[in-house]
């Protein structure tokens, strides 16, 4: 069923607005983070956690709870605003992001934060965590839903494209990977680094079922997650062209934002643009 509401759309973009807020906000407190990634899987990120999984946040540890493997773990500040603005914890902790005393460290740690359900940071590792997720819900018989977000930059590992063939071969159709195609990494474009494309030919030939999407039109992510849930016997892949530091003008688009925060002016007028009114 298409979630295509004009109010529930708008609501779904506002969210999104105090997400990336919540994720400038923490980058610039602690002065250090990761900005540029964040941003660009907000509108993911918000259709995930108030849209489409199934979470809650007085039972984090819910064992029939979708979960949620944040495979690029640099890009926390997405994960912890989301997460604070859901309700796992208050959206003030976001300005602790990377103090040595808070659990809000610069990689995920499920044993310290309420909704993490998988500590990363290591790239390529995460597709192996949700097929173990995915592989144990179907041995357990239970209905949840396995959702990873991959960089494109993160998918040059080779352990992702040995993880992708254990995700054909058991069939993992609860197993729904999303990579945001933003087109940079830290050194440069995905072409000039080490050529990834074309994405979605490489994941289909891993058995993969392909969805393209506009990963900032919010009706487009709800309806892939839509179509992937109805997928049977074989996992989804939803390629999300994005734009990195999208909803920050200055951010948009440039490999320098990757892994720096910014200034105080640079914080004014961010935090300035993401408060206007579409």
């Amino acid at each position: 069923m298409s979630y295509n509401k004009t109010e529930d759309i708008k609501e779904l973009r506002n969210i999104s607005k105090e997400i990336r807020k919540g994720i400038i906000e923490a980058v610039y407190s602690n002065k250090s983070g990761h900005p540029g990634g964040s941003l660009s899987i907000a509108d993911i990120i918000t259709v995930l956690y108030f849209k489409e999984m199934n979470i809650d946040p007085k039972n984090p540890k819910d064992e029939n709870r979708d979960r949620l493997v944040l495979s690029k773990g640099h890009c926390a500040p997405a994960l912890y605003s989301a997460l604070s603005n859901r309700g796992f914890f208050d959206t003030q902790e976001l300005q602790t992001l990377r103090n040595i005393e808070s659990r809000l460290q610069g990689h995920p740690d499920m044993k310290k934060i309420p909704g993490v359900d998988m500590t990363t940071g290591s790239l390529g590792q995460g597709l192996s965590s949700a097929n173990g997720m995915a592989i144990a819900g179907k041995l357990d018989n239970k209905e949840y839903r396995v959702y990873c977000i991959l960089g494109d930059g993160e998918i040059e590992e080779g352990q992702i494209w040995e993880a992708a063939m254990a995700s054909n071969k058991y069939k993992l159709d609860n197993l729904c990977v999303i990579v945001d195609n933003n087109n940079l990494q830290i050194d440069g474009t995905i072409e000039e680094v080490m050529s990834s494309y074309p994405i979605d030919e490489k994941f289909r030939s891993f058995g993969f079922q392909i969805i393209n999407i506009d990963g900032h039109n919010i009706q487009e992510i709800i309806d892939a997650f839509d179509v992937a849930r109805n997928i049977k016997d074989k996992p989804t892949c939803i390629i999300a062209k994005t734009v990195k530091g999208k909803g920050v003008s200055f951010m948009e688009d440039k490999a320098e934002w990757h892994g720096k925060s910014p200034n105080e002016e640079q914080y004014r007028k961010a935090m300035e643009e993401l408060s206007k009114n579409d």
